[in-house]
């Protein structure tokens, strides 16, 4: 199972929804950490080091630094970006599929997931 990173801007509603099909989730909330407030770079950094899949709604800065990332060279455990006018049980449903089809490794291939799939 994928481990996250849940960023800031994310609809909790979405992760409770997530949360009560695999109660097992493995995830960190940013504000919940001392990364709160934290810009999109350090973010990644922090999230590559503890090799967490960052969870997005950020669609236009998130991606473009985590491709920069895989261009220097840089470790990126992936994205996954979701927009955030995606209905809620869709963005669940999707959310669920790629935790349980994907394991970290495929994931962190320096990948971003844009959902839906």
């Amino acid at each position: 199972m994928l481990r996250l990173l849940i960023d800031e801007n994310f609809d909790h509603r979405i992760l409770r929804g997530v949360k009560l099909r695999l109660p097992q989730l493995d995830y960190l909330a940013v504000q919940d950490t001392e990364l709160k407030g934290i810009k999109d770079p350090p973010l990644l950094a922090w999230a590559a080091e503890n090799n967490r899949v960052l969870v997005t709604h950020d669609l236009k800065t998130m991606p473009k630094f985590a491709y920069e990332r895989v261009a220097a060279g840089q470790p990126m455990p992936g994205v996954i970006a979701i927009p955030k006018d995606l209905p809620i049980g869709q963005a669940i449903e999707e959310m669920h599929t790629v935790i349980e089809c994907l394991d970290q490794g495929e994931c962190s291939a320096a990948q971003v997931i844009h959902l839906p799939l």
